[in-house]
């Protein structure tokens, strides 16, 4: 079998200056929300959740800067105080997270090379750490692929038919939670994403694709309040790990 990296390495990545971007697919509706509007929009702490995480990933030093998928029918996104900021490009979304992802790569085709860093990040994400993204950045310096924040399952996982009968319990040692930011090299995460979608594979996150191109992401684990914010019963929690991390940056 071929190597999957020979097409997409190059020199070696301690011998080449790394650029780092973020991109925020923020193209979905959030429909298990159950509110008027997108997700990301919806108020929190006085600001919206897209607020929150662009504001979080702005303050690292690494980033060259932030590109923000939206999608085409979005109105809302020039309301906000943040919109024009010098280091936020925004590009339109397509059907699916994967497309978005792959619209705002193709975005970055002519200011990235092959071994430069993308970090994909939810939209929905507020609370990640920024120690945890200086974490995933330092672990991948030298990797030739990329790896994810994630942490390890601690509840009891059962395995049910479709009667809703549980018929094992799965051993957890071996399972962790995916989270983001999941950083991947640029060439790695467009190429894997492409023959990903040609191959019409299903696509839960960027990590699935690069395994399915047959790359091995690195786990990075990070911090049990990097929650993603899927319910209403989410916002109010994320409310207090703001606030709980606002008072400890301030002691």
């Amino acid at each position: 079998m071929t190597d999957p990296l020979s097409s997409v390495a190059g020199p070696e990545p301690a011998s080449v200056v790394q650029k780092y971007w973020a991109l925020v697919p923020a193209a979905g509706v959030g429909a298990r929300m159950g509110a008027d509007m997108p997700k990301q929009y919806l108020p929190l702490a006085g600001q919206t959740i897209l607020e929150h995480t662009l504001k979080r990933l702005l303050r690292l030093p690494q980033l060259e800067g932030i590109v923000l998928v939206v999608s085409p029918l979005d109105d809302r996104w020039n309301t906000l105080s943040i919109t024009g900021h010098p280091k936020i490009e925004v590009v339109s979304g397509g059907l699916e997270r994967c497309d978005s992802v792959l619209n705002g790569l193709y975005h970055l085709e002519t200011r990235l090379d092959k071994l430069d860093w993308v970090l994909v990040h939810d939209a929905a994400r507020p609370c990640v750490d920024l120690r945890d993204i200086q974490a995933l950045i330092g672990d991948l310096q030298e990797h030739l692929v990329g790896g994810i924040l994630g942490v390890p399952v601690s509840d009891t996982l059962k395995r049910i038919n479709e009667d809703y009968a549980i018929e094992s319990t799965v051993d957890r040692r071996v399972l962790w939670q995916a989270q983001t930011p999941q950083m991947f090299r640029y060439g790695v995460l467009k190429q894997s994403l492409e023959q990903a979608l040609s191959a019409k594979q299903t696509v839960t996150d960027e990590s699935s694709a690069v395994e399915w191109a047959g790359f091995f992401p690195c786990m990075v684990e990070g911090r049990r309040d990097n929650i993603k914010i899927t319910r209403p019963e989410d916002l109010p929690m994320a409310e207090l790990i703001l606030s709980q991390q606002a008072q400890t940056t301030e002691t």
